[in-house]
């Protein structure tokens, strides 16, 4: 196991849109499938259960952009662990594999403020890899969670 190989990431957004709405597309599973995952992916699979104890299962899918890597399949699943609508988000997040083995485990903390009429963003995660593809995950995941939140301002109109 990989369990050495951890990354902590800080991203801070401002969006042209008021918090309710910033805090509805992490909340509402039909919003969180336009823009969840980096440039090129879909989400076929967007369940989100936003309550303390609630599940989080989204399956992004690479599309033909992505060349090689088109058609794969990556899962994540988690548990939300705090909500304050619409302040702030804490979940859990593991990236598994086909068979349910968990390939990175993290712990995601998403705050939303009131600026101007606009929403700060300001996300935090902290992720331990538990596998031997670990260190090529984490190396994308700044990049990945950047898109993940441009695709969020491009969905928020």
């Amino acid at each position: 196991m990989a369990e050495q190989n951890s990354m902590e990431l800080a991203l801070t957004r401002v969006f042209d849109a008021p918090r309710e709405l910033v805090f509805k597309a992490w909340t509402d599973p039909a919003l969180v499938a336009k823009w969840w995952g980096p440039k090129g992916v879909t989400n076929p699979v967007s369940e989100v259960d936003a309550r303390i104890g609630g599940k989080l299962h989204v399956v992004m899918l690479a599309g033909e952009e992505l060349g090689p890597m088109a058609g794969q399949r990556w899962p994540m699943r988690g548990e939300f662990k705090e909500l304050v609508e619409p302040e702030r988000l804490v979940f859990t997040n593991q990236a598994v594999d086909e068979n349910d083995n968990v390939l990175l485990d993290g712990l995601t903390t998403v705050i939303f403020e009131e600026e101007n009429g606009k929403t700060k963003l300001t996300m935090h995660t902290a992720v331990k890899g538990m596998s031997p593809q670990a260190p090529q995950m984490l190396e994308g995941m700044e990049a990945g969670w950047s898109q993940s939140l441009d695709k969020l301002a491009e969905s928020l109109w």
